[in-house]
């Protein structure tokens, strides 16, 4: 830790891979793009949760994130590959790398932006690079969804709202030396003429040696709706070619509050 009164950005990536052991997209993906080696980027790649497997099963995969501390956990998980590179990149600000068949956009990234860049842009930005980083006949895989806590839908929003403080998420953990983390989100307000929703968002470190550290955060997220994606692609040069609201491919109604996108660039 840099700051003994800084959040340690090492403990949160661990207790993420605590946390995101989740492998239903991982297969997913798997048998989407078939066995046939593909040359796919990943996208803000994290800790290695998606590109590891694919490189496992035999594709030549390349990642980026922002977050070294995050890619740091990568090589223990990719000892021996010589099928996978990643490197550290701002996907707002960077060039991505070209020539691929298979863009992966996971991990609810498009909600999960950090940049300077109004959230909207940015996020159509994200689906225009996808597009600029493939062959002809290339494919992006998006796994999107706002957060869900005023029970609104990935397709349509309803009324406005304040946040009231209340906690609608969290999640805690203990790392291997024995330090404690809780974080939290708050309800959130929510503007539906602009889409923006906002919230607080909470960190509590409790160390072995008993310091407590605390951190606050407000967050502003754009709830991009189906209507927005659908635009984004066309506009980028995509062809959905299916989109689900979950990995048993279940199709989307008015209720979903998830989707998944397989889209061919045309």
């Amino acid at each position: 830790m840099s700051n003994e009164n800084e959040i340690s950005q090492d403990f949160k990536a661990e207790l993420y891979d605590q946390h995101e052991t989740d492998i239903d997209d991982v297969n997913f993906i798997l048998s989407i793009i078939g066995q046939q080696p593909k040359k796919v980027l990943e996208a803000c790649c994290g800790s290695g949760r998606i590109l590891v497997p694919l490189a496992k099963a035999g594709h030549d995969v390349i990642g980026f994130d922002f977050d070294e501390n995050m890619m740091n956990r990568i090589p223990q998980k990719a000892k021996d590959l010589k099928n996978i590179t990643w490197q550290k990149k701002d996907a707002v600000h960077d060039d991505w790398d070209s020539g691929f068949d298979l863009v992966i956009l996971a991990g609810n990234i498009l909600f999960n932006i950090e940049s300077d860049m109004n959230y909207a842009k940015a996020q159509e930005l994200f689906i225009k690079k996808a597009a600029g980083s493939l062959v002809s006949g290339g494919h992006v895989y998006i796994g999107y969804s706002p957060f869900a806590s005023n029970g609104r839908t990935l397709i349509r929003a309803n009324q406005s709202c304040e946040d009231d403080g209340s906690i609608v998420w969290s999640w805690d953990g203990t790392d291997e030396n024995g330090n404690y983390e809780k974080n939290s989100n708050t309800k959130g307000s929510f503007n539906e003429e602009t889409k923006i929703l906002k919230f607080k968002r909470i960190c509590e470190q409790k160390l072995k040696n008993g310091k407590i550290i605390r951190e606050e955060s407000i967050c502003e997220k754009h709830y991009a709706t189906l209507e927005h994606l659908h635009k984004w692609l066309k506009d980028a040069g995509f062809a959905v070619e299916f989109e689900y609201e979950n990995f048993d491919k279940k199709p989307i109604d008015e209720d979903s509050q998830y989707v998944i996108i397989y889209a061919k660039k045309i």
